[in-house]
């Protein structure tokens, strides 16, 4: 059978169904925080699991496809994303079902995320690779806005409709990845399968490559934090204005998310493409400086009037994501090819560590500043801070990366 030649958008389009269920618990979270009486930080634990399983997977699955090829583990990890997804929809029922059901759908999503970007490096045109890169990551935008915003069309049928809304986009997506990659040859390593290990200690030697991992676990802290309570928190400053009762607020909360999520779509192709212009490192620096600048002030909006904060929250999603696909294309060019898989598991590990951390510590901080003010901006400015303090080290770790990015590197 014959490669498609659109067979890197029907990729991104089978990214933006199997990315649905990522920010689905996200779009929910007001709703079954009351119906399960989870407190703060129970219910960012639940995003935190997801993250958890994502980065164990992240891992796993790009060694694999070091050894074995990235197509035949993309084609796999999608169909298993898709029916950890249904069931995640469908038996999710309080706290603890739905720690151990939405960890479960983490663990089986990874292999859709760095083996594909992995599989594009290497199929992409080379002076293209930041926008196709960042064509991957806008659909995962595209996915996330898609999710909220059935769930804000459907929030009158309730939480549970929308998952599984978000399910069935991850079951069209397993179908749309293996139409994408149907005929497409495998790129099997030549030779005995390259060493994880020895991928691992030829990065300790890669300052370039440290930085830039460094960099990114940064960028992870303070995106992923940002993507979970966002809906809730403009849900809060909604209810807290005035003129809007519970139903509503919760649903302009997700709905300010969704868009919010189609603005960064164009921000990880605007991203990738400018990259690719004007150097890597000079887009991750601006980026990253205005999103820690984004995490500083967002909280201060609280009560603010609806169309200021959500104004602001497009700003902060622009910022926090534009740099996402410039990490990827970045590590990649300063490894040797063998190690590309190795990289990004490496990557995965510290970076969706990061990112499942921040939701939890998050949560822990708003319950701290509820208790010491009340429901209040100063709660909710500490939660964000949060966000912040974790994102701090990244522009020092993107100078690290800038310094010695130039050194050559075997490409065998």
């Amino acid at each position: 059978m014959k490669r498609s030649r659109h067979w890197l958008g029907l990729l991104y389009a089978g990214r933006a169904g199997h990315a649905m269920m990522f920010s689905a618990y996200s779009g929910v979270l007001p709703a079954v925080t009351l119906a399960w009486g989870m407190s703060a930080s129970e219910a960012g634990a639940i995003q935190s699991a997801w993250h958890l399983g994502f980065l164990v997977s992240l891992f796993i699955t790009g060694i694999l496809a070091d050894r074995i090829g990235a197509r035949p583990v993309v084609l796999r990890s999608s169909l298993l994303a898709a029916v950890s997804a249904v069931a995640f929809a469908v038996f999710a029922d309080d706290f603890d079902s739905a720690f151990l059901l939405y960890g479960f759908a983490g663990l089986c999503a990874g292999g859709t995320y760095t083996p594909a970007l992995k599989l594009i490096f290497e199929e992409a045109d080379p002076v293209r690779r930041g926008r196709a890169m960042g064509g991957y990551l806008a659909a995962g935008s595209v996915g996330y806005a898609l999710a909220l915003g059935s769930i804000a069309l459907l929030v009158a049928s309730g939480w549970r409709a929308g998952l599984l809304c978000a399910a069935a986009g991850g079951l069209v997506g397993c179908a749309l990845v293996h139409l994408a990659l149907a005929g497409m040859d495998d790129r099997r390593p030549a030779g005995a399968p390259p060493s994880p290990l020895r991928g691992m200690a030829d990065l300790g030697r890669n300052p370039a490559a440290i930085g830039c991992i460094g960099a990114y676990t940064a960028h992870c802290w303070e995106l992923l934090g940002m993507w979970a309570w966002l809906p809730a928190f403009v849900a809060a400053s909604a209810l807290a204005a005035g003129g809007a009762d519970p139903a509503t607020a919760v649903g302009g909360g997700i709905a300010v998310a969704a868009l919010s999520h189609l603005v960064s779509a164009a921000g990880s192709v605007a991203g990738g493409t400018l990259s690719d212009r004007h150097g890597r490192a000079a887009v991750m620096m601006a980026a990253t400086v205005a999103s820690l600048a984004c995490s500083l002030a967002f909280g201060w909006l609280y009560a603010a009037p609806l169309w200021v904060v959500a104004a602001f929250a497009l700003v902060y999603n622009l910022a926090a994501i534009a740099d996402s696909s410039v990490y990827s294309t970045a590590l990649a060019e300063v490894v040797p090819a063998r190690s590309i898989g190795a990289a990004y598991s490496l990557r995965s590990v510290t970076g969706f560590a990061a990112g499942a951390l921040a939701p939890w510590l998050f949560g822990i901080a708003l319950d701290a500043g509820r208790a010491w003010w009340g429901e209040s901006t100063a709660a909710w400015a500490l939660a964000w801070t949060s966000l912040a303090a974790g994102g701090i080290a990244g522009p020092f770790l993107i100078a690290s990366y800038r310094r010695h990015a130039g050194r050559p590197v075997v490409r065998g």
